[in-house]
């Protein structure tokens, strides 16, 4: 039998607090389904194929590593369905401080009334990384600031591209 979670976020850009998530979650199952949450009323800084080839990049060494089949899906609806329909029997939440917590309890009682077939799992993010929001690290990157302590050589001339192409834009 195969062992498939789910792992949700809007990853924009990927931080090393995700693939830390990410890397402890993959040793847990056989399958990892990584869900972009698409929101319409949001404009996020990179497109939908771009935080999917981001997740592809970043995710290949810890398929190898973990031995786990990372796949990656766009949803835009509830995580839980799209857990569901990824065939998950794991929801793989990522933990920061108590703040998180308190939300994330909040999250996983509401989805075990609408999908008690659904495991929330809690990955405490690892001391290292437990700091870094992708909303943050997307301010930097704006701001003119060096994003490269948050998210890895490859993310980071990424946001620098974007960003410097945002600039001249606005300029």
């Amino acid at each position: 039998m195969t062992r498939t979670g789910f792992y949700s976020g809007s990853f924009d850009p990927v931080t090393l607090g995700h693939t830390d998530v990410l890397n402890r979650a993959a040793r847990l199952v056989d399958r990892l389904v990584i869900g972009i949450g698409i929101n319409p009323g949001k404009t996020p800084l990179f497109s939908d194929s771009e935080r999917i080839a981001m997740l592809k990049a970043e995710t290949t060494g810890i398929a190898k590593t973990t031995g786990t089949k990372i796949e990656i899906v766009t949803f835009s609806g509830l995580a839980i369905d799209a857990a569901r329909e990824a065939g998950a029997s794991v929801i793989f939440r990522g933990l920061r401080d108590g703040t998180d917590f308190d939300y994330e309890m909040q999250m996983a009682g509401m989805n075990g009334e609408m999908a008690p077939g659904l495991q929330t799992v809690f990955v405490a993010a690892s001391p290292r990384v437990r700091h870094i929001a992708a909303n943050l690290v997307r301010a930097v990157a704006t701001m003119g600031g060096d994003p490269s302590h948050f998210v890895s050589p490859a993310v980071a001339k990424l946001l620098a591209a974007k960003t410097k192409s945002k600039g001249k834009a606005k300029g």
